[in-house]
């Protein structure tokens, strides 16, 4: 713990049923339904991208298959695309691409959680620090959400866990950490709670799906434990490795949308239309005449 090793490798969960989104997911992977143009994976890959990751683990699931096609060439559509003249398309596609050999797939095979699922990646991974994103979780900001964890994890080194505010009324929904020593960027964590009772939570800050983890934590994951739901939650793991290893929490100031939930989803289309010159006036326009009819 003594040297902060760079942070190059990413772990994304993408095995989730999408059962909140039927019909939707019955045959769309979740992760593959579009914010405005993009799909959902696609906003986390390259918030992940800008933070300077440089190999990208999809944990996956059956009839996944699209999404490692998403990553990929398509020779036919960039050739249709290049003899058409559509360069600002090609270019589109182009950089939105890792580099060859910088993504890895590998079956979860069973829903046994979120701990499951990073377990899984441990053999990719290996014996260096990564970043865990989690796809359901779109950020919206100037800075990226990850970016800022990396800089926080290169100055004081551990774990990272990225929080946001909500309303403390609402504490009890989510996994929330105590606040303790002020850092630049963040704070020191001094516990962290799932879903508390209400009235007992720590803080307001709430876990809102980037960390950054040491591999020891696979070791732990490796025992298998059961928690809540009868899942193997990462949450117990970090809480078994914050015994171990210093944990901070990057205090992200953007907006974080659920897009694994219907209203968050909707709202992560209207922000990031309303982010798009080319379609802002219409759907502002737009949004104008549907609320007055309300």
């Amino acid at each position: 713990m003594t040297t902060i090793r760079k942070v190059r490798k990413a772990v994304l969960p993408v095995a989730g049923l999408g059962t909140r989104f039927l019909p939707a997911t019955k045959a769309v992977p979740k992760e593959m339904l579009t914010v405005v143009d993009k799909p959902v994976v696609q906003y986390v890959v390259e918030e992940a991208m800008a933070a300077g990751i440089e190999h990208f683990v999809f944990v996956t699931g059956r009839n996944k298959g699209v999404i490692e096609d998403h990553f990929d060439i398509q020779v036919e559509l960039e050739a249709t695309l290049r003899e058409r003249g559509k360069t600002v398309e090609l270019k589109s596609l182009e950089d939105m691409l890792p580099k060859a050999g910088a993504t890895s797939f590998t079956r979860q095979q069973a829903p046994l959680g979120l701990g499951h699922a990073v377990w899984c990646a441990r053999d990719i991974v290996g014996d260096e620090p990564f970043a865990l994103l989690l796809p359901d979780m779109v950020m919206h900001d100037k800075v990226g959400c990850l970016a800022g964890m990396v800089d926080l994890y290169e100055k004081v080194g551990g774990n990272i866990v990225a929080v946001a505010e909500c309303d403390p009324e609402l504490a009890h929904k989510y996994g929330i950490v105590g606040k303790g020593e002020e850092l630049d960027g963040g704070f020191r964590i001094t516990q962290m709670v799932e879903k508390p009772e209400k009235g007992t939570a720590p803080s307001n800050y709430y876990i809102n799906g980037r960390y950054i983890l040491q591999p020891e934590i696979f070791d732990i994951l490796a025992r298998q434990e059961r928690g809540a739901g009868n899942e193997i939650q990462v949450t117990d793991a970090m809480l078994k490795l914050a015994d171990e290893q210093p944990f901070s929490a990057y205090a992200f100031a953007g907006q974080t949308y659920d897009c694994g939930s219907k209203e968050g989803f909707i709202l992560a289309n209207v922000a990031f239309a309303l982010d798009r010159s080319d379609i802002k006036p219409l759907v502002a326009d737009g949004l104008k005449k549907l609320i007055s009819q309300a």
